[in-house]
């Protein structure tokens, strides 16, 4: 009888290659990086690795004072690290699903908690979402990345993507919106009448109104973040 025994645990569970290049999905929740060179990474998502890598945070200034100001703004988030070596790097963040990415001369908006990794030759810019800093403690950022390369990003439990037409604009609950469309631009909208029936806090009531052509990635969960968590 094999079944539960060490061997066929060890069997079930281990590493296998795919050969499917640079990032690979070793379970839906964990990432495994084929490192030659350079990758950025969510500051705290190693879990294990093997070969040589030596990890570096992102230094402060390392984009210039405008991304510096923002991080100093948001408190939070977006923190990253580059793993730099040739081996096997593997990546989670609290057992989040991961999503990969391919950009072909594309962009593409990520919320700045749910970036995982992505490649050198990936632009990135921080985003902090000034209007709604009132609204929501420490405000809404999040990360444009755009150009040619691997991305991978995380969302709570089965993640969804909705159209978005002309006409036909998608409103969403901020703290459930993942990523969306490098062409959209989402105007925040507050309903008096949705606060006051859900009887909660004030975020409660912002929205993210989404117009134009493109789509919008959300998930089955509302992620507050731990500034608002310590505020509310």
């Amino acid at each position: 009888m094999n079944r539960y025994t060490v061997a066929e645990f060890i069997k079930q569970t281990e590493q296998k290659d795919k050969g499917e290049g640079l990032f690979e999905l070793e379970t839906p929740r964990l990432l495994e990086v084929n490192l030659d060179g350079q990758v950025w990474a969510k500051a705290g998502s190693m879990v294990a690795y093997h070969g040589e890598m030596k990890f570096v945070r992102e230094g402060i200034l390392e984009h210039g004072l405008g991304t510096a100001f923002k991080k100093a703004l948001t408190g939070e988030g977006a923190s990253l690290m580059k793993a730099n070596g040739k081996g096997k790097l593997y990546l989670a963040d609290s057992g989040k699903k991961i999503i990969i990415l391919n950009l072909q001369n594309e962009a593409i908006y990520i919320n700045g908690n749910d970036l995982l990794a992505f490649e050198p030759s990936i632009k990135w810019e921080i985003k902090l979402m000034k209007k709604i800093a009132g609204m929501m403690a420490g405000g809404l950022f999040n990360v444009r990345c755009a150009g040619t390369g691997m991305i991978a990003f995380t969302a709570h439990y089965e993640p969804l993507t909705l159209k978005v037409s002309p006409g036909n604009p998608v409103i969403t609950d901020p703290n459930a919106t993942v990523a969306w469309s490098g062409n959209l631009q989402p105007v925040f909208q507050t309903d008096i009448s949705l606060k006051t029936f859900l009887g909660r806090g004030s975020g409660e009531s912002i929205q993210m109104k989404f117009e134009g052509d493109g789509f919008v990635v959300i998930q089955p969960f509302e992620e507050v973040s731990m500034k608002a968590k310590q505020n509310g």
